[in-house]
């Protein structure tokens, strides 16, 4: 009995101490917040030393200086890694913008919404340049054809020549009429190689000037066009600025519309004039060119039906070829 009498005694005890230690205990949001943000608890529990009062000032001092260095790596590491340069955004921008402007002005140009820019001579020259190039690829295509079956018809007479002196020795009774044949079939494999180098000489030149001189002026002209187009769409948002209404905003991108466009002008300008100029050398490149391979193309084939031996090896000579074709 007197045991079951102190029972009811010690709970109210038992319960205030275990309150008081609830109370006291640190909330869970109060010590996660202390151990991310870095600092010591305001209650020390036993057993752990504090490791700067226990230090030399010159350990402290270091241990200082290693816990805040790779603050400053993380820092540049997170503007390298998650900033991008302003310079990139710009241009990704502007590159954004430029491509929206074109489209849109190239939209509105097929639908009759708006006006660009023309150079009536220019642009004549332009297509002439351009149908030029077509019809000499056709005549590249054409030689080239040429040279080929050619080329088979040589190695044919050349096989031929070979058959003829090897019926020669071994047929007694006809053996001068195969030695004739087979040496008039050599003479023509011999001429048919010189022919042939004429030939070959004239497609690379005529491809040269067809893949490479008038393709590189066309490269220009592209870049011209494309110049064309973006000067005529920042124009016409100037123009259109220039109507609007006088704000603080309006005003300012009407300033910035303004440099885009002396810009972009500027670029226009420059095109055109290279435009221009490689053009005109072109032409008298392309006229010095065709002069000299259709003047070979003449002589020799010419000189190659008419039999005239001296007159094809004189061509080849005349025009610095040399090599024949070996069979």
């Amino acid at each position: 009995m007197a045991q079951a009498a102190t029972q009811p005694r010690s709970s109210p005890v038992i319960e205030r101490n275990l309150h008081e230690m609830l109370r006291d205990t640190p909330a869970m949001n109060e010590s996660s917040k202390a151990v991310h943000s870095g600092t010591t608890p305001p209650t020390p529990q036993r057993g752990y030393n504090q490791h700067p009062a226990s230090l030399p000032l010159s350990n402290s001092a270091s241990s200082t200086a290693t816990i805040q260095s790779p603050s400053t790596p993380n820092q540049n590491g997170d503007s390298q890694i998650f900033k991008v340069p302003p310079s990139k955004i710009e241009t990704i921008k502007n590159w954004s913008i430029s491509t929206y402007k074109c489209t849109k002005q190239l939209m509105f140009e097929k639908l009759g919404k708006t006006s660009r820019t023309v150079d009536t001579e220019l642009e004549t020259q332009i297509e002439q340049l351009r149908d030029t190039q077509r019809k000499y690829s056709n005549i590249l295509r054409l030689s080239r054809a040429l040279s080929s079956h050619f080329y088979h018809v040589v190695q044919s007479q050349h096989a031929l020549g070979e058959a003829f002196s090897d019926l020669a020795q071994k047929s007694p009774e006809l053996q001068e009429e195969f030695l004739y044949n087979s040496e008039t079939q050599r003479n023509l494999t011999k001429n048919g190689e010189t022919l042939l180098n004429a030939l070959n000489f004239f497609v690379s030149s005529v491809n040269t000037l067809c893949n490479k001189t008038i393709e590189d002026t066309l490269l220009t002209i592209r870049q011209y066009e494309t110049a064309r187009i973006e000067y005529d769409a920042y124009r016409t948002d100037l123009e259109l600025l220039i109507q609007a209404p006088r704000t603080e905003t309006t005003i300012q991108r009407l300033e910035e519309a303004q440099l885009a466009f002396d810009k972009h002008k500027d670029e226009f300008e420059k095109l055109r004039s290279d435009v221009i100029v490689k053009l005109k050398f072109l032409d008298e490149n392309r006229i010095k060119v065709m002069h000299k391979q259709l003047l070979l193309f003449h002589n020799a084939v010419s000189a190659y039906f008419s039999g005239n031996q001296q007159a094809l090896e004189a061509t080849l000579k005349q025009f610095n070829i040399k090599g024949h074709e070996s069979l």
